[in-house]
């Protein structure tokens, strides 16, 4: 039996820096529907209490089908750690710097969300880089619901000795 490495234990197989990345490269992210449990949970966490976002009679009142979703409710379906990238990033991630959304039409209970992520900026600096992502969400109706940016700050790949 071979000895065994922790350090080899990763949910992708090889780690990339700042050069391995490419414009137009694409990260999906998994697809979530909007469940009444799901805007339960977003409101216990942030505290919004709006009935927009809890009270369906409420919201039929004011001419919407459904609960409608928290615009911060549908930006944080484009959290890079609901997929690959971050995995891709273990030892090359300094930080996450910025982050900007549009909200393009809003969301509602039921409504199934497809994220998506794609490379829009590499910018070298001296030892590291700044990756642009351009984040897109649309619904099931195939409708754009948010684009925005994420800016993170990526090592380059350490010189190898000799």
């Amino acid at each position: 039996m071979a000895d065994f490495d922790p350090a080899a234990h990763r949910l992708v197989a090889a780690q990339r820096w700042f050069e391995d990345f490419a414009l137009g490269e694409r990260f999906l992210l998994p697809s979530r529907t909007m469940t009444e449990a799901v805007f339960l949970a977003f409101q216990a966490a942030s505290g919004d209490n709006h009935p927009v976002h809890y009270d369906v009679e409420y919201c039929r009142r004011h001419g919407m089908p459904h609960l409608l979703a928290h615009g911060l409710q549908t930006l944080i379906q484009t959290a890079p750690g609901a997929g690959l990238f971050p995995h891709l990033v273990e030892e090359s991630l300094v930080g996450f710097v910025e982050q900007s959304s549009r909200f393009e039409k809003p969301v509602f209970a039921g409504d199934t969300l497809y994220p998506a992520l794609e490379v829009g900026e590499l910018t070298p600096q001296r030892s590291t880089g700044i990756l642009g992502l351009h984040s897109t969400v649309h619904n099931q109706r195939r409708e754009l619901v948010l684009r925005g940016t994420m800016r993170f700050v990526i090592r380059r790949r350490p010189a190898r000795p000799g």
